[in-house]
């Protein structure tokens, strides 16, 4: 009888861990591949903000973009209404950049979201560049929206790269065909999509709200 005292117990072999742990999970089992996502959108980022400061006629055609088609007397008028703000930035990021930049493009191709987010990154790096003194104290606070936003984007690319892999590769993930391979990637988008949610609605309200409320007092008290 004492040898069956050391048999493992099956029920504590097969608990899944609880929903909120699991994205956190992906994240470790697939840590090398979250930390070059994460260099290669922040390089792509900080390489993209350069050439702006190096080509200011490049940011000034941006600006221009937004002007011409309604993006800044939109947000001229929302940012006196934080709460409605928040939920227009939040429903940017997640059906715009998320789901039809990332997500989307993935679900068709393998990885063809990570080329998307990779130019995204590319792009808003050139259009953060200040274009006066009071664009760069408000990048102050802005630089913390766009780390919190970024974040949750680096998440939903890892969801795609993860179903990229088990659907051309469903073996190393004991899937038994494709198909069965791009079902488990697919819920591994979903995991990873919670976190990211978490994130964005963090970001949409902290930068609704540190537009009406603390850009202007900086501008006062550094300029």
């Amino acid at each position: 009888m004492g040898h069956m005292t050391s048999l493992p117990d099956s029920n504590a072999t097969t608990e899944r861990p609880p929903l909120w742990r699991r994205p956190f999970a992906i994240v470790r089992e697939n840590m090398r591949v979250y930390l070059i996502i994460n260099l290669a959108t922040y390089g792509l980022a900080i390489i993209g903000f350069l050439i702006g400061l190096a080509f200011p006629a490049l940011t000034a055609a941006k600006g221009e973009a937004l002007v011409e088609d309604g993006t800044v007397e939109l947000v001229s008028w929302l940012v006196n209404i934080p709460p409605l703000f928040a939920l227009v930035i939040l429903g940017v990021n997640v059906f715009r950049l998320s789901l039809l930049t990332i997500v989307l493009p993935s679900l068709i191709v393998p990885f063809a979201g990570l080329a998307f987010f990779g130019y995204w990154a590319f792009q808003i790096g050139i259009t953060l560049v200040p274009t006066s003194s009071q664009g760069w104290v408000a990048l102050i606070p802005h630089s913390l929206t766009f780390v919190i936003e970024v974040q949750a984007y680096i998440l939903v690319a890892l969801g795609a790269y993860r179903l990229g892999t088990s659907w051309l590769f469903p073996r190393r993930i004991g899937a038994q065909s494709r198909r069965r391979g791009y079902v488990l990637g697919l819920k591994q988008i979903g995991l990873l999509a919670l976190p990211a949610l978490v994130l964005l609605i963090v970001g949409a309200v902290w930068e609704a709200y540190s537009l009406r409320y603390f850009v202007h007092p900086l501008i006062q008290m550094l300029l």
